[in-house]
């Protein structure tokens, strides 16, 4: 992936960055919404700002968005020569003028991958490997996340292994949800509050919880529900 970062105009120019762009660019779906609450917020949404106001950490008392990368690609070396390509990494300074690094997964009703379990039998390998290297990352066992959707794994991997490179002490995994579903309704949500749950913590909407320090890096998970009004532009 290039190190020279064109800046976006506009919601349309997040459409060439995708893996594709017809099926993924419709109105409704979670890049798009993505794409026009981000960019008309100029920083972060304000559903984001509030939760992490009422959070009472006080490291997102006063966050402010340096820069957001859409669609961007992290290199999950050594399991592949492939990255993994999220929805939004940004870049903030919190708290005491810490940096943080922050990976957004959007959320629209799509339903997140199958749990790590339905794969493993029928895997040839490859798949053993990234889980091992994911699990280390987060330092857990394979069995803990047995029965977790590998996009939570490799999102939370993702904003560490990038708040590493930035020399950032502190990481955010946060889905960022535009769903008509709420509660146990919404499968997405029960799937993440399942995986907060293997590090011992109770997950929750509109909430931040602080999970562990990994290596020296402060990690934290979110859920946010986004404005409904980006769902039909």
């Amino acid at each position: 992936m290039s190190k020279i970062f064109i800046p976006a105009s506009g919601p349309e120019d997040w459409k060439r960055l995708l893996t594709d762009p017809e099926k993924h660019w419709q109105t409704g779906c979670s890049a798009r919404t993505l794409a026009y609450c981000w960019l008309e917020a100029g920083g972060f949404p304000g559903s984001i700002k509030k939760v992490f106001s009422d959070s009472g950490i006080e490291l997102f008392r006063e966050i402010k968005l340096i820069i957001a990368f859409p669609e961007y690609r992290a290199a999950l070396k050594p399991y592949t020569s492939r990255s993994s390509q999220n929805d939004i990494l940004a870049l903030a300074r919190a708290g005491k003028g810490q940096l943080i690094s922050i990976m957004v997964e959007g959320e629209v009703d799509e339903p997140f991958d199958g749990p790590i379990a339905d794969w493993q039998p029928t895997d040839m390998g490859n798949k053993q490997i990234r889980l091992k290297f994911l699990s280390d990352e987060l330092e857990r066992t394979q069995t803990d996340m047995e029965y977790i959707r590998c996009r939570f794994l490799r999102r939370t991997a993702s904003a560490l292994l990038e708040a590493r490179r930035f020399n950032a002490p502190n990481a955010l995994m946060l889905v960022h949800s535009f769903s008509r579903l709420r509660g146990s309704d919404n499968r997405s949500f029960q799937a993440y509050c399942g995986f907060v749950s293997t590090f011992g913590k109770p997950g929750g909407m509109n909430s931040v919880v602080f999970i562990k320090n990994v290596d020296g890096i402060d990690l934290y998970l979110s859920w946010v529900n986004g404005e409904s009004k980006y769902l039909e532009v």
